[in-house]
């Protein structure tokens, strides 16, 4: 079993932050278990890759 780093569990959270107050929905949170990223998908087009180092390219 894998689990989110704390970089990734504090990168995963202020992303959410960040979408919900764009107003943008936030349909799912997944952990990655091949790569080890958190995938989010929100809206209609956006998806969000957050790397176990804590790094995505969404800005916030």
């Amino acid at each position: 079993m894998i689990i989110p780093t704390a970089e990734q569990t504090l990168q995963c959270f202020l992303v959410c932050r960040r979408l919900t107050m764009m107003y943008r929905p936030v349909y799912l949170v997944r952990l990655d278990e091949r790569t080890g990223e958190i995938v989010i998908i929100a809206g209609e087009e956006t998806e969000i890759a957050i790397q176990r180092d804590g790094k995505c390219p969404f800005k916030i």
